[in-house]
């Protein structure tokens, strides 16, 4: 919701702006119960489903930096911190789990690019996730697999595909140049945005009614936010 009234206010059309006064009041909903939440949260959220809190941080704190809203910005940034500066060695090789349509350890490392600077960041990615190759292939991180596509809860895989892509684009966008790891995230990238396209379909409502959503925030690069500076 919150990144719908994000681009209903980068949107400058009268439409946009009235669609926006109308949402106004959930939108302050939303903000006023992050900000009773977040100080009572004691551990971050670390599934592949709903809930996880790394994938809903990066998305609110977005909104915070379009809409420009300090506070929920400043404590945002500062639970992040605390719950994932002090990160190791993530057990990607561990994922996907059977109904996972995030990434535990990508979204993570898509949302700590945000409030680290760029020199920081690819010293925290090597520790977090040191095993990501140099040599520029794809093989080390396979897209998941989908079996039964009737299924609501398997189909999720699907998705787990379109949010690595954005996932991997994001990490590769926010290193150096030089950085020798671009080249294997952006081949990961490739292959895990090809097979997540290739799912979108209305054959079946299972993945038909929301996989168009993911779809659209990788294609459409709403995920490349401006790293931390």
């Amino acid at each position: 919701m919150l990144q719908l009234a994000a681009e209903l206010r980068e949107w400058q059309d009268p439409d946009s702006q009235r669609w926006l006064e109308t949402l106004k009041p959930l939108e302050t909903a939303a903000v006023d119960q992050y900000l009773a939440w977040l100080p009572k949260l004691a551990y971050p959220i670390r599934l592949g489903t709903h809930n996880q809190t790394a994938f809903a941080f990066a998305l609110v704190l977005d909104w915070t930096r379009v809409a420009g809203h300090a506070e929920l910005q400043s404590l945002l940034e500062a639970r992040i911190r605390a719950f994932y500066l002090a990160d190791k060695a993530c057990p990607l090789s561990y994922e996907p789990s059977g109904e996972d349509f995030l990434s535990p350890c990508l979204m993570e490392a898509d949302l700590m690019r945000r409030v680290m600077a760029a020199d920081a960041y690819a010293k925290w990615l090597h520790d977090f996730l040191p095993d990501i190759p140099t040599d520029g292939g794809a093989n080390w991180l396979s897209p998941g697999v989908v079996l039964d596509p009737t299924d609501g809860k398997l189909v999720h895989l699907d998705g787990v595909n379109l949010s690595r892509a954005w996932n991997l684009l994001a990490i590769a966008a926010a290193l150096p140049p030089s950085d020798r790891r671009r080249a294997s995230l952006l081949a990961a990238a490739t292959v895990h945005s090809d097979a997540g396209i290739a799912a979108v379909s209305g054959e079946h409502y299972e993945g038909g009614h929301w996989l168009a959503s993911f779809a659209t925030y990788l294609t459409s690069r709403r995920w490349a936010v401006e790293s931390a500076p």
